[in-house]
């Protein structure tokens, strides 16, 4: 069984920053790609940010240049520096993995339960 964390989320002033953390555990072999998806209230779910296990990124238009994701893979865990923040940035950011499991050896997609970010004055 494969679990994934996230931590970091809480509310921030607009301009301000906060760094979010996944950690994947359980059974696993190995992990491909790693992302961050946003869900905001009457919006589309959106990603964030991927990065690939030899630490290729994608960033979503809307945060280029204002978030950098990170992974340590010797921690299972990937990151999300979010700076400049703003108020269209308050949704709930969920942590996604594809993992190949140590007990199977099949590859899966797995996510996060979501951690509240709000950017409010």
């Amino acid at each position: 069984q494969v679990q994934l964390v996230e931590s970091g989320g809480g509310l921030v002033q607009p301009g301000g920053s906060l760094r979010l953390s996944c950690a994947a555990s359980g059974s696993i072999f190995s992990i491909n790609t790693m992302a961050w998806y946003r869900h905001a209230p009457g919006k589309k779910r959106e990603l964030v940010a991927a990065i690939t296990s030899d630490f290729s990124t994608d960033y979503g238009d809307s945060v280029k240049g204002r978030f950098t994701i990170s992974r340590d893979n010797a921690k299972n865990t990937v990151y999300v520096q979010m700076n400049s923040l703003k108020p269209e940035d308050t949704a709930v950011y969920y942590c996604t993995a594809e993992i190949i499991s140590r007990l199977s050896m099949t590859t899966g997609n797995y996510w996060g339960q979501g951690t509240q970010v709000t950017v409010s004055s």
